[in-house]
């Protein structure tokens, strides 16, 4: 019976596709699998991001410029020394800095603000899409504040800012390596196939490129960038320019496996079965490392997103009114916000997290792909 069980183990397994085969080796790596949920999650923040926030990103308040964070609580003491649930944030109270000679906020624990969820709000529409005019949570109160991150120079709430920079930041990496793949499988992919000088050409090329320093290109690149064009060209031009300098890396990697592809038995008999070289491409050669191609560009998306925010922090990317974790990181650049703002550096963590569940799903991904792998 065991071995009616293992022979039929066998042939469901021979029964699966290439990526069914995939899943299930990648569902057995545990880091990429969580790495996996989390960038979901990012990616969710970022689709949702109108009706998270519940301010809007531009929206400013200079009273409270440089407020500390209000943690949310759910559980309060009554004076009757009873306990009730319901979210709140304590408020805030101002206090003068006798060293610094500057006011500076403290959180004020007998002052209570209640915290409400589907607050009504401005109508907005969500995703481009769908018209609302709810947000997740809030308060009803109009000046009351809510800074759950804390709020920055011109008194606007981080929270709100960051989850729409997350939603600049990703879709900037994923654009960019769409860009990245196309040129990188269309060149590569020709080059590997026919060889010769075309392959040389193509390979000096990728040489120079990579050759070339990347803060001076950067510099060059950003400072060629027309000052009268609107946030929204500037965001497109910024993802055109990283997914040309992006593209070398990927085709590098298609190059070498159509030179190991071309002279298999199966691109032979589609030649002599009279199939154009278009065809063969497509259809014959692409398909069987498709998934090496995934993983490679899985591997391609942080470099994206790091470009994107070294760019912004250094002003040579998005510029405002755009809220990406670049713009905000700019905010982090003075010695007041490591000394008295910390909370402002949040984007850069935001980074790291994002940049590490893509270096590990990527892993996975490759481990998973590596037909040589146990």
């Amino acid at each position: 019976m065991t071995d009616i069980a293992e022979t039929i183990g066998i042939k469901k397994a021979k029964r699966e596709s290439q990526f069914a085969l995939m899943w299930r080796r990648f569902r057995q790596h545990k880091l990429a699998l969580v790495s996996l949920w989390i960038i979901l999650a990012f990616y969710l923040v970022a689709l949702l991001a109108e009706f998270l926030a519940p301010f809007d990103p531009a929206q400013y308040n200079p009273r409270y410029t440089y407020a500390p964070p209000q943690g949310i609580q759910f559980f309060s003491t009554n004076e009757d020394g009873s306990w009730s649930l319901g979210p709140y944030v304590n408020g805030y109270k101002s206090e003068i800095d006798p060293k610094a000679m500057r006011r500076t906020f403290v959180i004020d624990n007998e002052t209570k603000i209640p915290v409400e969820f589907f607050v009504p709000s401005k109508s907005y529409t969500l995703a481009g899409i769908i018209p609302m005019s709810v947000k997740l949570f809030g308060v009803t109160e109009p000046r009351a504040p809510l800074y759950v991150l804390g709020a920055d120079r011109l008194g606007r709430d981080l929270l709100s800012r960051l989850i729409h920079g997350t939603r600049i930041s990703l879709s900037i990496g994923l654009a960019g390596v769409t860009l990245s793949l196309f040129f990188g499988i269309i060149i590569g992919g020709f080059s590997g196939y026919y060889g010769g000088w075309f392959d040389s050409a193509v390979m000096r090329v990728i040489e120079f490129i990579r050759s070339m320093p990347t803060i001076p290109l950067w510099l060059g690149l950003a400072a060629a960038l027309p000052k009268d064009w609107s946030a929204l060209q500037t965001y497109f031009a910024i993802t055109l320019i990283l997914s040309l300098i992006g593209w070398t890396e990927l085709a590098r990697v298609v190059r070498g496996r159509f030179l190991s592809l071309r002279t298999e038995d199966f691109v032979t008999a589609a030649q002599l079965d009279g199939a154009s070289d278009w065809r063969i491409i497509t259809r014959h050669m692409v398909p069987s490392f498709m998934s090496h191609i995934i993983a490679a560009a899985t591997l391609a998306v942080p470099g994206m997103i790091l470009a994107e925010t070294a760019l912004s922090f250094l002003g040579l990317g998005l510029q405002a009114p755009i809220v990406s974790w670049g713009t905000l990181l700019q905010d982090a650049q003075n010695i007041r916000t490591l000394a008295s703002a910390p909370w402002l550096l949040v984007p850069g963590l935001c980074v790291v997290i994002v940049i590490l569940s893509l270096n590990f799903f990527g892993d996975g991904l490759r481990d998973a792909a590596d037909p040589h792998g146990r």
